[in-house]
Protein backbone atom coordinates (compact mmCIF):
# COMPACT_ATOMS: atom_id res chain seq x y z
CA UNK A 1 0.00 0.00 0.00
CA UNK A 2 2.78 2.42 0.84
CA UNK A 3 4.69 1.54 -2.28
CA UNK A 4 1.81 2.29 -4.46
CA UNK A 5 1.26 5.70 -2.89
CA UNK A 6 4.89 6.56 -3.46
CA UNK A 7 4.83 5.61 -7.12
CA UNK A 8 1.74 7.65 -7.63
CA UNK A 9 3.40 10.72 -6.18
CA UNK A 10 6.43 10.30 -8.41
CA UNK A 11 4.17 10.04 -11.47
CA UNK A 12 2.37 13.19 -10.49
CA UNK A 13 5.67 15.06 -10.01
CA UNK A 14 6.99 13.90 -13.31
CA UNK A 15 3.79 14.98 -15.03
CA UNK A 16 4.14 18.46 -13.52
CA UNK A 17 7.69 18.66 -14.76
CA UNK A 18 6.65 17.74 -18.29
CA UNK A 19 3.92 20.32 -18.25
CA UNK A 20 6.45 22.99 -17.13
CA UNK A 21 8.91 21.96 -19.81
CA UNK A 22 6.30 22.37 -22.50
CA UNK A 23 5.51 25.82 -21.25
CA UNK A 24 9.18 26.76 -21.27
CA UNK A 25 9.59 25.40 -24.75
CA UNK A 26 6.78 27.54 -26.00
CA UNK A 27 8.26 30.65 -24.35
CA UNK A 28 11.64 29.98 -25.89
CA UNK A 29 10.09 29.64 -29.31
CA UNK A 30 8.39 32.99 -28.94
CA UNK A 31 11.69 34.66 -27.81
CA UNK A 32 13.60 33.17 -30.73
CA UNK A 33 11.02 34.48 -33.14
CA UNK A 34 11.27 37.94 -31.69
CA UNK A 35 15.09 37.89 -31.83
CA UNK A 36 15.15 36.80 -35.44
CA UNK A 37 12.69 39.53 -36.33
CA UNK A 38 14.92 42.21 -34.59
CA UNK A 39 18.09 40.88 -36.18
CA UNK A 40 16.65 41.32 -39.59
CA UNK A 41 15.69 44.91 -38.80
CA UNK A 42 19.17 45.69 -37.35
CA UNK A 43 20.87 44.15 -40.33
CA UNK A 44 18.85 46.21 -42.73
CA UNK A 45 19.66 49.40 -40.72
CA UNK A 46 23.40 48.63 -40.73
CA UNK A 47 23.36 48.08 -44.44
CA UNK A 48 21.67 51.46 -44.89
CA UNK A 49 24.35 53.17 -42.72
CA UNK A 50 27.17 51.53 -44.66
CA UNK A 51 25.68 52.68 -47.94
CA UNK A 52 25.34 56.24 -46.61
CA UNK A 53 28.99 56.28 -45.37
CA UNK A 54 30.20 55.17 -48.79
CA UNK A 55 28.19 57.89 -50.47
CA UNK A 56 29.54 60.56 -48.07
CA UNK A 57 33.14 59.38 -48.45
CA UNK A 58 32.77 59.42 -52.17
CA UNK A 59 31.52 62.96 -52.13
CA UNK A 60 34.36 64.05 -49.85
CA UNK A 61 36.92 62.38 -52.08
CA UNK A 62 35.55 64.10 -55.12
CA UNK A 63 35.57 67.44 -53.24
CA UNK A 64 39.17 66.95 -52.11
CA UNK A 65 40.24 65.91 -55.55
CA UNK A 66 38.66 68.98 -57.02
CA UNK A 67 40.17 71.21 -54.31
CA UNK A 68 43.68 69.79 -54.79
CA UNK A 69 43.53 70.37 -58.47
CA UNK A 70 42.39 73.97 -58.07
CA UNK A 71 44.67 75.27 -55.09
CA UNK A 72 47.96 73.38 -55.45
CA UNK A 73 49.89 76.67 -55.87
CA UNK A 74 48.34 78.17 -52.76
CA UNK A 75 49.19 75.04 -50.84
CA UNK A 76 52.83 75.32 -51.93
CA UNK A 77 52.85 78.99 -50.86
CA UNK A 78 51.33 78.12 -47.53
CA UNK A 79 53.83 75.33 -47.05
CA UNK A 80 56.68 77.74 -47.81
CA UNK A 81 55.31 80.31 -45.39
CA UNK A 82 54.83 77.57 -42.82
CA UNK A 83 58.48 76.56 -43.19
CA UNK A 84 59.61 80.17 -42.89
CA UNK A 85 57.43 80.63 -39.87
CA UNK A 86 58.84 77.44 -38.38
CA UNK A 87 62.37 78.68 -39.02
CA UNK A 88 61.54 82.01 -37.39
CA UNK A 89 60.00 80.15 -34.50
CA UNK A 90 63.13 78.00 -34.09
CA UNK A 91 65.35 81.10 -34.28
CA UNK A 92 63.14 82.89 -31.76
CA UNK A 93 63.26 79.82 -29.54
CA UNK A 94 67.08 79.80 -29.66
CA UNK A 95 67.20 83.51 -28.91
CA UNK A 96 64.68 83.05 -26.14
CA UNK A 97 66.84 80.31 -24.61
CA UNK A 98 69.90 82.59 -24.91
CA UNK A 99 67.96 85.42 -23.29
CA UNK A 100 66.84 83.11 -20.51
CA UNK A 101 70.46 82.05 -19.90
CA UNK A 102 71.61 85.68 -19.96
CA UNK A 103 68.81 86.56 -17.58
CA UNK A 104 69.86 83.77 -15.22
CA UNK A 105 73.49 84.96 -15.41
CA UNK A 106 72.45 88.58 -14.89
CA UNK A 107 70.23 87.57 -11.97
CA UNK A 108 73.13 85.70 -10.38
CA UNK A 109 75.45 88.68 -10.91
CA UNK A 110 72.81 91.04 -9.54
CA UNK A 111 72.46 88.84 -6.45
CA UNK A 112 76.26 88.87 -6.02
CA UNK A 113 76.36 92.65 -6.48
CA UNK A 114 73.53 93.09 -4.00
CA UNK A 115 75.45 90.99 -1.46
CA UNK A 116 78.60 93.02 -2.12
CA UNK A 117 76.62 96.24 -1.84
CA UNK A 118 75.18 95.14 1.50
CA UNK A 119 78.67 94.14 2.67
CA UNK A 120 80.13 97.48 1.55
CA UNK A 121 77.31 99.38 3.25
CA UNK A 122 77.98 97.51 6.49
CA UNK A 123 81.73 98.18 6.19
CA UNK A 124 81.06 101.79 5.31
CA UNK A 125 78.93 102.20 8.42
CA UNK A 126 81.60 100.52 10.50
CA UNK A 127 84.24 102.82 9.00
CA UNK A 128 82.05 105.83 9.73
CA UNK A 129 81.69 104.66 13.33
CA UNK A 130 85.44 104.05 13.59
CA UNK A 131 86.11 107.45 12.05
CA UNK A 132 83.87 109.01 14.66
CA UNK A 133 85.73 107.16 17.39
CA UNK A 134 89.06 108.17 15.88
CA UNK A 135 87.89 111.77 15.69
CA UNK A 136 86.96 111.63 19.35
CA UNK A 137 90.28 110.00 20.22
CA UNK A 138 92.17 112.48 18.04
CA UNK A 139 90.42 115.39 19.74
CA UNK A 140 91.19 113.98 23.16
CA UNK A 141 94.72 113.16 22.05
CA UNK A 142 95.20 116.71 20.80
CA UNK A 143 93.91 118.08 24.08
CA UNK A 144 96.18 115.74 26.05
CA UNK A 145 99.10 116.61 23.80
CA UNK A 146 98.44 120.30 24.29
CA UNK A 147 98.29 119.80 28.05
CA UNK A 148 101.49 117.75 27.92
CA UNK A 149 103.23 120.47 25.90
CA UNK A 150 102.09 123.09 28.37
CA UNK A 151 103.32 120.90 31.21
CA UNK A 152 106.64 120.38 29.43
CA UNK A 153 106.96 124.10 28.88
CA UNK A 154 106.35 124.72 32.56
CA UNK A 155 108.81 121.99 33.53
CA UNK A 156 111.35 123.30 31.04
CA UNK A 157 110.92 126.80 32.45
CA UNK A 158 111.30 125.46 35.98
CA UNK A 159 114.40 123.51 34.99
CA UNK A 160 115.89 126.54 33.32
CA UNK A 161 115.19 128.62 36.42
CA UNK A 162 116.69 125.95 38.66
CA UNK A 163 119.71 125.67 36.42
CA UNK A 164 120.10 129.41 36.53
CA UNK A 165 119.81 129.34 40.32
CA UNK A 166 122.39 126.55 40.48
CA UNK A 167 124.61 128.56 38.17
CA UNK A 168 124.23 131.55 40.45
CA UNK A 169 124.99 129.36 43.46
CA UNK A 170 128.00 127.88 41.72
CA UNK A 171 129.16 131.37 40.87
CA UNK A 172 128.88 132.34 44.53
CA UNK A 173 130.72 129.18 45.56
CA UNK A 174 133.39 129.84 42.99
CA UNK A 175 133.80 133.34 44.33
CA UNK A 176 134.06 131.93 47.85
CA UNK A 177 136.66 129.37 46.77
CA UNK A 178 138.68 132.04 45.03
CA UNK A 179 138.55 134.19 48.14
CA UNK A 180 139.65 131.32 50.36
CA UNK A 181 142.44 130.35 48.03
CA UNK A 182 143.48 133.97 47.88
CA UNK A 183 143.93 134.28 51.63
CA UNK A 184 145.24 130.74 52.12
CA UNK A 185 147.29 130.48 48.96
CA UNK A 186 150.63 130.65 50.77
CA UNK A 187 149.91 127.41 52.65
CA UNK A 188 151.15 123.99 51.63
CA UNK A 189 148.57 121.76 49.86
CA UNK A 190 149.25 118.96 52.31
CA UNK A 191 148.07 121.09 55.21
CA UNK A 192 144.90 122.60 53.70
CA UNK A 193 142.64 121.66 50.79
CA UNK A 194 139.73 123.60 49.30
CA UNK A 195 137.15 121.79 47.12
CA UNK A 196 133.56 122.00 45.88
CA UNK A 197 131.37 118.89 45.94
CA UNK A 198 127.66 118.93 44.95
CA UNK A 199 127.44 122.68 45.38
CA UNK A 200 129.14 122.68 48.78
CA UNK A 201 132.52 124.28 49.59
CA UNK A 202 134.82 122.20 51.79
CA UNK A 203 137.92 123.53 53.62
CA UNK A 204 139.84 120.57 54.96
CA UNK A 205 142.65 121.41 57.41
CA UNK A 206 145.08 118.69 58.40
CA UNK A 207 145.33 117.51 62.00
CA UNK A 208 149.05 118.28 62.32
CA UNK A 209 148.39 121.94 61.47
CA UNK A 210 145.66 122.41 64.08
CA UNK A 211 146.35 120.06 67.02
CA UNK A 212 149.01 118.11 68.72
CA UNK A 213 148.63 114.33 68.75
CA UNK A 214 145.73 113.25 70.99
CA UNK A 215 144.95 116.84 71.96
CA UNK A 216 142.08 119.24 71.20
CA UNK A 217 144.03 122.41 71.96
CA UNK A 218 144.50 124.57 68.86
CA UNK A 219 148.10 125.50 68.00
CA UNK A 220 149.21 129.10 67.47
CA UNK A 221 149.90 128.43 63.80
CA UNK A 222 146.37 127.07 63.39
CA UNK A 223 144.91 130.28 64.84
CA UNK A 224 146.58 132.21 62.03
CA UNK A 225 144.91 129.96 59.46
CA UNK A 226 141.53 130.19 61.21
CA UNK A 227 141.84 133.97 61.24
CA UNK A 228 142.17 134.01 57.47
CA UNK A 229 139.18 131.70 57.09
CA UNK A 230 137.17 133.90 59.46
CA UNK A 231 137.97 136.95 57.34
CA UNK A 232 136.43 135.31 54.24
CA UNK A 233 133.46 133.92 56.19
CA UNK A 234 132.67 137.28 57.71
CA UNK A 235 132.58 138.79 54.22
CA UNK A 236 129.88 136.22 53.26
CA UNK A 237 127.18 136.82 55.87
CA UNK A 238 124.60 134.85 53.85
CA UNK A 239 126.50 131.59 54.36
CA UNK A 240 126.32 129.14 57.22
CA UNK A 241 128.99 126.60 57.92
CA UNK A 242 129.65 123.54 59.99
CA UNK A 243 132.92 122.50 61.58
CA UNK A 244 133.47 118.70 61.51
CA UNK A 245 136.12 116.89 63.55
CA UNK A 246 137.54 113.62 62.08
CA UNK A 247 139.99 111.07 63.56
CA UNK A 248 141.67 107.91 62.35
CA UNK A 249 140.60 104.42 63.45
CA UNK A 250 143.18 104.12 66.22
CA UNK A 251 141.25 103.87 69.52
CA UNK A 252 141.66 106.94 71.72
CA UNK A 253 143.34 106.35 75.08
CA UNK A 254 142.56 109.30 77.29
CA UNK A 255 143.99 107.80 80.45
CA UNK A 256 140.76 108.10 82.38
CA UNK A 257 140.27 111.79 81.60
CA UNK A 258 137.27 113.65 80.19
CA UNK A 259 137.58 112.11 76.72
CA UNK A 260 136.62 108.46 76.42
CA UNK A 261 136.91 107.69 72.69
CA UNK A 262 137.31 109.15 69.20
CA UNK A 263 133.77 110.52 69.30
CA UNK A 264 134.66 112.76 72.19
CA UNK A 265 137.98 113.74 70.63
CA UNK A 266 136.41 114.69 67.26
CA UNK A 267 133.65 116.76 68.91
CA UNK A 268 136.09 118.57 71.26
CA UNK A 269 138.32 119.52 68.32
CA UNK A 270 135.28 120.89 66.40
CA UNK A 271 134.07 122.93 69.37
CA UNK A 272 137.59 124.24 69.96
CA UNK A 273 137.70 125.63 66.39
CA UNK A 274 134.20 127.12 66.70
CA UNK A 275 135.13 128.91 69.93
CA UNK A 276 138.21 130.48 68.37
CA UNK A 277 136.19 131.69 65.34
CA UNK A 278 133.56 133.15 67.66
CA UNK A 279 135.74 134.56 70.45
CA UNK A 280 138.88 135.62 68.59
CA UNK A 281 137.51 136.60 65.14
CA UNK A 282 133.88 137.63 65.80
CA UNK A 283 132.09 135.08 63.63
CA UNK A 284 128.37 135.00 64.45
CA UNK A 285 127.76 131.76 66.44
CA UNK A 286 124.29 131.47 64.91
CA UNK A 287 125.97 130.68 61.61
CA UNK A 288 128.14 127.87 63.01
CA UNK A 289 127.59 124.22 63.91
CA UNK A 290 130.11 121.94 65.62
CA UNK A 291 130.01 118.20 64.85
CA UNK A 292 132.15 115.16 65.51
CA UNK A 293 132.40 112.29 62.99
CA UNK A 294 135.05 110.19 64.80
CA UNK A 295 136.76 107.70 62.46
CA UNK A 296 133.67 106.76 60.43
CA UNK A 297 134.10 109.06 57.39
CA UNK A 298 137.65 108.29 56.18
CA UNK A 299 139.10 109.72 52.97
CA UNK A 300 141.89 107.13 52.65
CA UNK A 301 142.18 103.45 53.50
CA UNK A 302 145.97 103.44 53.48
CA UNK A 303 147.11 106.84 54.83
CA UNK A 304 145.68 107.40 58.30
CA UNK A 305 147.16 110.89 58.54
CA UNK A 306 144.73 112.10 55.84
CA UNK A 307 141.79 110.91 57.89
CA UNK A 308 142.88 113.02 60.91
CA UNK A 309 141.48 116.37 59.85
CA UNK A 310 139.04 119.17 60.63
CA UNK A 311 136.68 120.11 57.83
CA UNK A 312 134.80 123.37 57.49
CA UNK A 313 131.66 122.87 55.36
CA UNK A 314 130.36 126.15 53.95
CA UNK A 315 126.68 126.12 52.96
CA UNK A 316 124.47 128.86 51.53
CA UNK A 317 121.34 129.42 53.53
CA UNK A 318 118.25 127.71 52.20
CA UNK A 319 116.43 131.02 52.10
CA UNK A 320 119.27 132.44 50.06
CA UNK A 321 119.02 129.58 47.56
CA UNK A 322 115.27 130.13 47.17
CA UNK A 323 115.94 133.82 46.68
CA UNK A 324 118.27 132.89 43.84
CA UNK A 325 115.48 130.84 42.25
CA UNK A 326 112.99 133.71 42.61
CA UNK A 327 115.46 136.11 41.09
CA UNK A 328 115.89 133.70 38.22
CA UNK A 329 112.13 133.54 37.68
CA UNK A 330 112.06 137.32 37.34
CA UNK A 331 114.86 137.29 34.76
CA UNK A 332 113.38 138.21 31.31
CA UNK A 333 116.03 136.17 29.55
CA UNK A 334 114.64 133.03 31.17
CA UNK A 335 110.93 133.80 30.99
CA UNK A 336 110.99 134.61 27.27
Amino acid sequence: MVTFRTSKRKVQCFSKRLTNFDKAKKCLSIILHLVNTNLEQITNFNISIIIMKKIILGCLGITLLLSSCVSQKKYADLETKHKETQDLLNSATVKLNDCLEEKATATSKMKTLEDQNAFLKANNQELINNMGNLTTLTTKGAENLEKSLESLKEKDLTIRKLNDAITRRDSVNLSLVQSLKGVLGNLDDEDIEISVEKGVVFVSISDKLLFSSGSYNVTSRAKEVLGKVAKVVNNKPDFEFMVEGHTDDVPYNGGGGVLRDNWDLSVKRATAVVRILQNDYGVDPKRMTAAGRAEFVPVSQTEKSKNRRTRIVVLPKIDQFYSMIEEGMKDPAINN
